[in-house]
């Protein structure tokens, strides 16, 4: 994985961004590749809107996992606000702009509210460099850019809310990351990391990635780990995930027959294993993912749970 040393990071040079966006729902959001000297780093750039008119009602959705971290700013309403699992009815409020650690299931986030937001997803490696820190030391959380970046977060978020335009938003963005990258020194991706990353991807045993490594067991877990956010096996169970969460999306349906073909193709090793890993992963089952048809493949619909009130 190579990271281009940032030439410079001004807002001017935010004009010069290529920012290629496309629409992927029905409200006016978007997504883009990052600039080239930034793709060693993210995934993917999106700007997020709620459609016009949209009122919002008491919801939640689950957000599944990727095996990625997540930088995001909330531009206007409430700060976000997630919840442990379906008791948890207070949540808990992390804050306008905070970074997501790379995780192994599903949280639950709090919809009821409107709200544009602008973020990234972190390609392994982007912790050290962005954020300072190991990604291991973030995996599973959600921690507010101010405990990270201090003060500098909230004139991040300013800067954002500044930029007139939602292409605007994401060419600030990207200065912005660029500002943070300038001066500092980059260093690859260990090879034996990231050449694990694609094999995992295709299913190949964590002892055989080790082997290739040429590091001990216990050395390639750890160099992964501060990598990626996740030991190597359980990275790779994600991945086998999200490859069936793909397939689901791309198939004819979600009848018996058809999910037994998507566990089958995904790698598991039947459908009763195919099902305990959705739900571990996602909090419901393949057949109830189906039917909330999940406008975003890792979005997906929840009831919110009704309190039941004291006994008298």
């Amino acid at each position: 994985m190579r990271v281009s040393r940032p030439a410079g990071g001004s807002l001017a040079q935010a004009q010069r961004l290529d920012c290629c966006h496309s629409p992927f729902t029905a409200s006016p959001s978007m997504q883009c590749a990052p600039h080239p000297q930034l793709a060693g780093l993210i995934k993917t750039v999106w700007f997020s809107a709620p459609a016009p008119g949209l009122v919002r009602m008491p919801a939640r959705e689950h957000v599944l996992p990727t095996g990625l971290m997540h930088l995001v700013f909330r531009l206007d309403g409430p700060a976000v606000r997630v919840f442990k699992d379906a008791a948890d009815e207070a949540g808990r409020s992390i804050g306008h702009a905070l970074v997501g650690g790379a995780r192994a299931g599903f949280y639950a986030k709090d919809m009821s509210a409107t709200a544009d937001a602008v973020g990234v997803q972190l390609l392994p490696g982007a912790a050290q460099a962005l954020l300072g820190l190991p990604a291991d030391e973030l995996a599973g959380r959600h921690v507010s850019l101010d405990d990270v970046w201090g003060s500098r977060a909230g004139l991040m978020r300013e800067q954002l809310l500044a930029a007139p335009t939602p292409q605007e938003k994401l060419r600030t963005l990207q200065a912005l990351l660029l500002q943070r990258l300038a001066g500092r020194p980059l260093q690859n991706a260990n090879p034996a990391v990231a050449r694990a990353l694609r094999q995992l991807g295709h299913g190949m045993r964590v002892e055989e990635a080790v082997a290739r490594s040429g590091y001990s067991h216990r050395q390639f877990i750890r160099l992964f780990s501060q990598a990626v956010g996740l030991p190597p096996k359980l990275y790779g169970r994600v991945q086998r995930f999200q490859k069936a969460l793909g397939l689901m999306q791309a198939g004819p349906g979600g009848d018996a027959q058809a999910l037994a073909l998507v566990a089958m193709d995904a790698g598991y090793s039947d459908q009763p294993h195919f099902n305990r890993e959705f739900r571990e992963f996602s909090g419901v089952t393949p057949e109830q993912y189906r039917l909330a048809r999940p406008a975003s493949v890792n979005h997906v619909p929840v009831p919110v749970p009704v309190p039941v009130p004291p006994l008298r």
